[in-house]
């Protein structure tokens, strides 16, 4: 991968900026006590398909990289058998496997009872590389309320607050559209050093992201696939 001085220093910032979403996740269960169920091991949300973003999938495979070979491999067979069943929907959809050039609802709205466990789960349910998530999975399973009051997100894993609505829950709220304009920054940052261009959208899957070549989208950027 394109390891630059100027994008590894976007990377830390990204990095950076997730920590900020740990920290007002693990705040959120040190004020709710038992109402949050999330634990090590927990992986009930860890399951289908959902997209994430080119920077995201970056930094995932920077922590996939990590992993012992046997491992590695074991994944990226998941990841392959993934790709072969969604071009059986979409045959075009080929290397570097970016959804924004499919219609919206194709890849926004995936069913809801696909049960496939994400492919980066070991045998207990642990995700293997867990200090390179991606955002989604830091913020997946809580509401995401600015403290403005704005709802970016109003979906809570139904194992945390069983009892009462967490959506007025002040101590869940968080300075979320400060955020995710950084993210938008560090996006556009991070895709004007990959690829030449600054880029807005830039969308995959987890299991995807695995197969993404980022060498060779750096050398042949395929700019009729971004918006």
């Amino acid at each position: 991968m394109n390891h630059t001085p100027a994008l590894q220093n976007t990377i830390r910032k990204y990095q950076a900026l997730l920590a900020t979403i740990d920290d007002w996740f693990n705040r959120c269960k040190t004020l709710s006590g038992n109402r949050i169920h999330c634990v090590a091991g927990c992986s009930a949300c860890c399951r289908g398909l959902f997209d994430i973003t080119l920077l995201d999938a970056f930094l995932l495979q920077t922590g996939f990289s990590q992993l012992p070979e046997n491992r590695r491999q074991a994944i990226r067979l998941k990841a392959e058998g993934r790709l072969r069943q969604l071009r059986t929907e979409w045959p075009d959809l080929h290397h570097p496997f970016l959804l924004n050039h499919l219609p919206d609802e194709l890849w926004t709205e995936m069913p809801e009872d696909d049960e496939t466990p994400c492919p980066l789960l070991d045998e207990r349910g642990v995700c293997l590389i867990y200090d390179y998530r991606p955002m989604i999975c830091r913020t997946h399973g809580l509401p995401n309320i600015d403290s403005s009051g704005e709802s970016f997100s109003d979906l809570c894993c139904t194992l945390n607050f069983p009892n009462d609505d967490p959506l007025l829950a002040e101590e869940l709220r968080w300075p979320f559209r400060r955020a995710f304009e950084q993210e938008l920054v560090l996006f556009e940052e991070f895709t004007r050093q990959l690829l030449g261009a600054s880029v807005r959208e830039a969308d995959t899957f987890i299991p995807l992201a695995l197969l993404i070549d980022f060498s060779a989208l750096s050398a042949n950027p395929p700019s009729n696939r971004f918006p």
